[in-house]
């Protein structure tokens, strides 16, 4: 590598998830590196994962998690305690290999403040936003306290205001940016989170994740309070139930905060033989999940922060060319638009009456599943993204000259 491009280093920050793990923040990594840029990050620690290594070129260091957020009280110590993680781990980055460009990928939005230091040094700041912080908080706690939903709309404003620029996911946390932050058109730049087509697509099915059944149902994410996982939980109740079919099984695959609640659901439904939870699936067995399911399950329920949010879930069903359920939220719709079914409200009935006909309908399966393959390699495949992702850090660290420095565009 040039000194030229060695002098364009980029740390990122993560606290919710860990890296590789963020499948957005590794993408966000790999083109990076593939650009020529030095890459590093700070995230919470997987289990079996070293407190300091190198994968891909990319140096990865970490801290032990948090517990599990159960209340504001635990709300608020978790701030507390991935900061201070943070913050000693950037400054051991500051001092190994150094950075030009800070980006921090919320929740919480309280990276600004390892921000304001290094911008006084010359470094740049850049606030990837994944999510709405007052509208997260807003879906998980049913009484919200005023002052704590003052204080989390405040640090989104400071952050705003700090980021020299914002990456949103999609064009609603875009205009959150322009409305909320006051930020400029050319300050914020849509990069969705689409997956790589080429690692994700249908392979070989494996009959025995059906349990002896004729059909399998897919669900693929976070279980938190706002991903509506018991919906799909009393759908699948009422699937069996109500309307008398004992020919789906469901696979619900991750971990969350409502995990043992969920199982905990499953049996007090009375739908033991036909729910599986496997929990947090490595790729070659989600995979085989994926290439064996006929429909994948969106039960976010319509809310604050779900009605703009985009699900990764989504367009991880649509890789798979597997038909998508869902309830009908706004970016939802702009995400799937015909290899979903959208259930309005939180029907929990509707939801399973519209599994249930997708299952008994084969030819629309197929076509619905056309579709979202083909959506997603002719638009939101992550490959797409990348030159969108790029430009920011174009425009930050030297323009259309580093692109050409690393062979990206002709000179």
């Amino acid at each position: 590598m040039s000194a030229h491009r060695a002098r364009r280093r980029v740390l990122i920050i993560v606290q919710n998830l860990s890296v590789p793990g963020d499948r957005r923040v590794w993408l966000e990594c790999q083109a990076l590196v593939e650009a020529g840029y030095q890459v590093s990050v700070v995230c919470p620690r997987s289990p079996g994962d070293p407190p300091d290594r190198v994968l891909d070129g990319v140096r990865i260091r970490t801290y032990p998690p948090p517990p599990a957020t159960v209340g504001v009280a635990s709300f608020f110590f978790e701030f507390v305690y991935c900061w201070i993680r943070t913050a000693l781990l950037v400054a051991r980055a500051a001092l190994a290999e150094g950075f030009d460009v800070i980006q921090t990928c919320n929740p919480p939005d309280t990276y600004f403040l390892l921000g304001w230091p290094f911008k006084l040094l010359g470094r740049r700041f850049v606030f990837d936003q994944h999510d709405l912080c007052p509208e997260v908080y807003l879906s998980r706690f049913r009484r919200p306290s005023r002052v704590l939903l003052a204080g989390l709309r405040l640090l989104e404003r400071l952050t705003y205001r700090t980021a020299d620029h914002v990456i949103a996911t999609n064009e609603s946390y875009r205009q959150a940016a322009l409305r909320r932050g006051s930020k400029v058109a050319d300050a914020v730049t849509v990069v969705r989170t689409g997956p790589d087509p080429h690692r994700m697509r249908k392979g070989r099915e494996h009959p025995e994740l059906r349990r002896e059944r004729r059909h399998l149902c897919c669900y693929v994410g976070v279980m938190g309070p706002q991903d509506g996982v018991d919906l799909a939980v009393r759908a699948a109740a009422h699937l069996v139930h109500d309307l008398g079919r004992k020919d789906c099984q469901f696979a619900l695959i991750g971990i969350g905060d409502c995990y043992a609640d969920l199982q905990a659901l499953v049996t007090e439904l009375a739908v033991e033989e036909f729910v599986t939870m496997p929990g947090r699936a490595p790729d070659e067995e989600l995979f085989a999940y994926l290439s064996t399911a006929d429909v994948g399950l969106c039960p976010d329920p319509p809310g604050p922060l779900n009605d703009v949010s985009t699900m990764n879930k989504t367009m991880e069903y649509m890789a798979f060319e597997l038909p998508v359920v869902a309830f009908d939220l706004e970016e939802t719709r702009v995400s799937a638009g015909a290899a979903g079914v959208y259930v309005p409200g939180a029907d929990v009935a509707g939801f399973a009456a519209a599994i249930s006909e997708l299952l008994d309908d084969p030819k629309r399966r197929a076509a619905m599943g056309t579709a979202g393959r083909r959506r997603v390699e002719d638009a939101l495949a992550w490959h797409h993204q990348v030159p969108a992702y790029l430009s920011v850090y174009d425009r930050l660290l030297g323009g259309a000259e580093h692109r050409q420095a690393v062979g990206l565009t002709p000179a």
